[in-house]
């Protein structure tokens, strides 16, 4: 189907489910703002039953935007031994990777999330909790509403889901087989010891959960830099010590684990740690 049919019968599927934009006038958009009118309307969505055919239209939509971005393989992604030719311990099992999280064809990736645990709700805002939702479809929203309100039925109505635990989802739309979702430590003022090991929760728990689901490779994202400003070069610091140990333990359950980076800052710090010279290879 034509890209552009693609999109404008998704628009009006879409508008059609909101009571605030029925009347939104996108006759004049270009294809590109029609995507960006798409991903907004996703992102504003409350979770809720979802109209007939409204899944079928988005679906097609989104899987049509995986190909034209392409998805990668874990074979085309090479372990920092290949790479950079690193003698760190665990080289073959772990890979940097830089570029956009909802491409990898991986065990799952993993979701920054907040305490709501339904996605972030600003249109086309820059986070990976929005990029991961708005790639996966709203079926993820979906899920996590449910896993939320049976939380709530136990714990009270007030329930938030605490910093550090792993919450596993299935990925929909995604080329990854699952989401493991974590909410990191938000730093509001210094950095101490208790934040610090708040992260390390993050990486320990979301491992724990791949190992309780025999999933064999995972990525992860910078969890808590950015929005919830965790310094990044302890923060990398903190998933490198606790990634390692746990591979210490487990190796032999896990294939791959990649720290996925989008800033060239970032993946200059992970490259600083993680690639140790081999000196074989000066």
């Amino acid at each position: 189907m034509n890209e552009t049919i693609q999109a404008d019968r998704l628009l009006e599927k879409l508008k059609a489910d909101s009571a605030q934009y029925k009347a939104l006038a996108i006759g004049g958009y270009s294809l590109e703002e029609k995507k960006r009118a798409i991903r907004s309307l996703m992102n504003i969505r409350m979770p809720g039953e979802l109209p007939e055919g409204l899944l079928e239209a988005q679906d097609e939509y989104l899987q049509e935007e995986l190909q034209t971005k392409g998805s990668v393989a874990l074979s085309d992604i090479p372990t920092i031994r290949e790479a950079y030719h690193s003698a760190a311990f665990y080289a073959d099992q772990i890979s940097i990777w830089q570029g956009d999280i909802t491409r990898l064809e991986v065990g799952a990736i993993v979701n920054a999330a907040n305490s709501q645990m339904l996605g972030c709700f600003v249109p086309c805002h820059r986070c990976i909790d929005n990029a991961i939702h708005s790639a996966a479809g709203l079926q993820l929203r979906e899920e996590c509403s449910r896993i939320m309100s049976d939380r709530r039925m136990r714990y009270g109505r007030s329930y938030e889901e605490p910093t550090g635990t792993a919450t596993i989802t299935s990925a929909y739309n995604l080329p990854c087989d699952y989401v493991i979702h974590t909410v990191g430590p938000i730093v509001y003022d210094s950095l101490n010891e208790q934040l610090c090991q708040a992260l390390h929760n993050c990486y320990e728990n979301v491992l724990q959960c791949c190992l309780e689901h025999q999933i064999r490779s995972v990525a992860f994202c910078c969890i808590s830099t950015g929005e919830f400003h965790f310094p990044n070069d302890r923060a990398a610091q903190i998933a490198w010590e606790t990634v390692t140990a746990f591979l210490e333990k487990h190796g032999d359950c896990m294939e791959r684990i990649i720290f996925n980076v989008f800033k060239d800052s970032d993946l200059g710090i992970y490259e600083k740690i993680c690639c140790i010279p081999d000196e074989k290879c000066l």
